[in-house]
Formats: structure tokens, C-alpha cells, sequence
């Protein structure tokens, strides 16, 4: 049974009495479903299965157990598996349920305001109205800005939909509240660091998540934050300096782990230093994982047999839909594998989903959006650059709707760059030219751009 060590470890909000004090009531009877909603939300947060605390299916099996009826207990944990995004309520009917079960206890019970909203917006988010969960949850933060949930939940929502403006200032708009004695707090310093860097206040976020570090040595996402702020500048071995030199610290966060690994990978392509290993499980590691191959082929570098190792993790994915900027990913993939079926059949689900989106945002976006940059993309696989440029550089400024951060979309950037240099059509050679001039002004100094610039002057002169 739980044996609960969060007493000792985090004494503030865990307990049934605390939550209320702080004036997050939970609707439950139950201490230790209280207890363990905490550890569940911390380890969310911090980005770590912590085992001194359960882990997190270790704490989800026991706050059903603690209080089957417990209506945050299940908004955390069917709200956390909606987020990851590694299925679908349309397809996955076990989840739809999970979503209809805790819509029909918070209707059957005397729930609290607050606690209805947090089951409205996970239920809007399960239809891919993400605009709307996220409306929600700032209705929440507006009278409870200690509401940890649902600022941790908008700004994985707004960073799906690449809302970079509202996931600064969402965060902005509750730091005040936030005292140095809480814990979690600090934590507060990295999620608000990474809007100001989507935001291109790149000096302030750097400046802010060093305060969240000098905290919270561990804190994952502050350090992945400043990882972020070396890539935009283009920063190389400051970036490797800082990766190494905190490598103990945000290697236990296993859920960002890989993903840190990532971009300390960014810093080598750019010093034409590969290397490759990855995690697995997660869809962030998976788009990950797809990023890079595709990166790496853009190098030059031969990858054609981790294509085929990835299939088998993206396959399954084809007909989610979940988000654009998974299924651009899992495109990717099966492009690479030269799995032309599961690449039509993505494109084709995307398309159908397009003519009847509903409430469904990123659905919304897919015409529009999404299937022309699929198409682009299978454009540029098979050759057709002169294509890939028409269909794709109408839409650079547009990109951002796919959600993800700037630095993950910079993959599409760059095989815009790539496809008007290889483009017989005389105007692409010179756009890219152009589109390169341009990045070296946002990021002076990147390696990247310089070879890309060598490679353009050597094909076109």
C-alpha cells in the first residue's frame, strides 16, 4: 500500500487541510488522495517519475485506490495522458471513457466552482478545442493564481497550438501571487523564462531561468529553457559548456531527460559533430528522434536504417491527428522509410478530418495549414523542390500555428532553405539566398547558416 514520504519531504499543500488553507479546497474526504494529487502535480512540474514518491502510475493507481470518486484525482490523471498527446480520444475509446467518467462524478457530486472549470476545460481539450480549455483555465488562475494545474496545463496548451505571446504572459499575470516559501515556485521561473524566449526576450529569459537554477539546481525546464536561449543566438560552445557542466542536475528529470539530450545535440550538428542516441516511449522523444534524422539526412549524413527502427514507433500514430505538428513528424518518418502507403494514408486522414474539423483547433488548421506543409514536404522527398518552395514559403509565417517551439520548428525553416537551393527555378536559388541573409541577422554567428551559405554560393556561382 502507499506509504507516503511526502510529510516529510514537502509538508506545504499535501494535505486535505492544507490545500484548503491555501485555498485550493479538493473535494475528498481522503488525506491521501490529497497527498497523492500533490506528488502526482509535482512530479508533472518537475518532469521527473520520482520513486520516492510512487512514480506517476504508481501514484495514479493509488489515487484511485485512496478515493475512487475523487474528481481531481481524475481530471490530473486522464488530463495528464490527454497532454502527452500519444493518443486519441477518436480512437482510443478507453480514454473517451476516462474523459465521460469524470465529467458524469463532477455532475453527480457537490464539487467546488474551481473544480468544475478544471473538469470543463479537460473535457474541451480531449475535443481539441485547445483556445477554449485554455480560456477555461485562465478563468481559473484569474481567481486562484496558485492554481498550479491549470497553469501548468495552459502552457502545455498554448505551446501546442504556438501561442507564444499568451504562455509568457499566462505565467507573467500569477507570478506575483507566487511567495519564495511555496514550493514549486521556483519552478515558476522556468516556465515564465521559456515564453520570454518564444517571445525573443532572449537576455531577460536567460536571466530568469539562472534564477530559477540558483533555486532549484534540478529544475529541468530551466535549464532546457536556457538550452533554448543558446540555440537562438547561436551560442554553440556556451551552450556545450552549460549542458555538460549541469548534466548530473537535469538528467533525473527523466521525462525531459532525452529531450535535454536533444538540444545539446543541436550544438554538435552545428560544429558538424553527430552524434545519436535517444530514449523511447514518450512523443516528445519520438519527435524528437524524427527531428533529428531529418536534420542529420539535411547534413548529409547517411540515416536510412534509424528511419526504418522509428516506423515502428510512428506507424501505430498515423491515424491519431492528435496535433499538426506530430503528424508533421510522424510524415517525416514514414517519407524517410520510404513507406509511401503510411505517408499517403497520414496526408488523406488529415485531409478528410480538414472538411469537418468541428470544435477540433488543430483540425481547424489542417487545411489551411497542416496539408500543405505534408504536401510540401512529400514534394521535397520525391524531388520536386521547385513545389516544396511554392507550397511551403507562403506559409513560413504561418508555421507557428503547428505549435512546438521555435527552435523545433526551425526544421521546417530549414528545409524551406533547402528546397529553394536545390530548385532549378532561378528565383528560389536567389529567395534562398535571401532566406539565408535573413537567418544570419536573427542569429549571427551559427555555423549552420554559414555552411548553408558556402553550399548555395558553390551550387549557384
Amino acid at each position: 500500500m502507499w506509504n507516503s514520504p511526502l510529510t516529510l519531504k514537502k509538508p506545504y499543500l499535501c494535505s486535505l487541510q492544507a490545500w484548503r488553507a491555501e485555498g485550493l479546497p479538493l473535494s475528498t474526504s481522503s488525506n491521501e488522495a490529497c497527498k497523492l494529487y500533490d506528488a502526482i502535480l509535482t512530479q508533472y512540474v518537475k518532469w521527473r517519475n520520482d520513486e520516492t514518491l510512487g512514480g506517476f502510475e504508481g501514484c495514479i493507481s493509488a489515487i484511485q485506490a485512496a478515493d475512487p470518486n475523487f474528481v481531481m484525482g481524475h481530471v490530473i490523471s486522464t488530463g495528464l495522458e490527454l497532454v502527452a498527446t500519444t493518443s486519441s480520444t477518436r480512437l482510443d475509446e478507453r480514454l473517451a471513457g476516462a474523459v465521460k467518467q469524470t465529467v458524469e462524478l463532477a455532475n453527480s457530486q457537490d464539487i467546488s466552482p474551481r473544480e468544475r472549470l478544471h473538469v470543463k476545460a479537460m473535457e474541451l481539450f480531449s475535443h481539441g478545442n485547445f483556445p477554449k480549455a485554455c480560456d477555461v483555465w485562465e478563468d481559473i488562475l484569474v481567481d486562484h493564481p496558485t492554481d498550479l494545474l491549470a497553469l501548468k496545463f495552459s502552457h502545455d496548451a498554448y505551446f501546442y497550438m504556438g501561442a507564444q505571446t499568451p504562455m509568457r504572459d499566462s505565467v507573467a499575470r500569477v507570478l506575483p501571487y507566487w511567495k519564495p516559501h511555496m514550493p514549486l515556485s521556483s519552478c515558476l521561473k522556468g516556465l515564465y523564462s521559456f515564453g520570454l524566449l518564444e517571445t525573443r526576450f532572449y537576455d531577460q529569459a536567460e536571466k530568469v531561468a539562472m534564477e530559477g537554477l540558483a533555486l532549484t539546481p534540478d529544475d529541468a525546464w530551466s535549464v532546457h529553457s536556457v538550452a533554448h536561449v543558446c540555440e537562438m543566438k547561436a551560442e554553440v560552445d556556451k551552450g556545450l559548456k552549460f549542458m555538460e557542466g549541469r548534466e548530473k542536475d537535469w538528467q533525473v528529470s527523466d521525462v525531459l531527460a532525452s529531450h535535454n539530450y536533444w538540444h545539446w545535440a543541436l550544438y554538435f550538428i552545428e560544429k558538424v559533430k553527430i552524434i545519436m542516441s535517444f530514449a523511447s516511449g514518450s512523443m516528445l522523444d519520438t519527435v524528437d528522434a524524427s527531428s533529428m534524422l531529418c536534420r542529420l539526412e539535411m547534413e548529409g549524413v547517411c540515416v536510412k536504417d534509424r528511419w526504418q527502427e522509428l516506423l515502428q514507433v510512428t506507424q501505430p500514430h498515423t491515424d491519431d491527428h492528435v496535433t499538426l505538428f506530430n503528424d508533421l513528424h510522424f510524415l517525416m518518418v514514414s517519407l524517410g522509410a520510404k513507406e509511401s502507403r503510411t505517408s499517403q494514408r497520414l496526408l488523406e486522414g488529415l485531409q478528410e478530418l480538414a472538411k469537418e474539423p468541428g470544435e477540433n483547433q488543430q483540425h481547424q488548421l489542417a487545411g489551411t495549414v497542416g496539408v500543405p506543409m505534408c504536401q510540401a514536404m512529400m514534394e521535397y522527398n520525391q524531388g520536386n523542390y521547385n513545389q516544396a518552395v511554392e507550397l511551403l514559403y507562403p506559409l513560413r509565417y504561418r508555421m507557428v500555428d503547428i505549435g512546438g517551439s521555435d527552435a523545433q520548428r526551425d526544421l521546417f525553416n530549414q528545409l524551406l532553405i533547402h528546397a529553394a537551393m536545390k530548385s532549378e527555378n532561378k528565383h528560389h536559388q536567389k529567395l534562398g539566398r535571401c532566406l539565408l541573409v535573413e537567418r544570419d541577422a536573427v542569429r549571427p554567428n551559427s555555423p549552420l547558416t554559414h555552411r548553408l551559405m558556402q553550399r548555395a554560393r558553390a551550387l549557384h556561382d
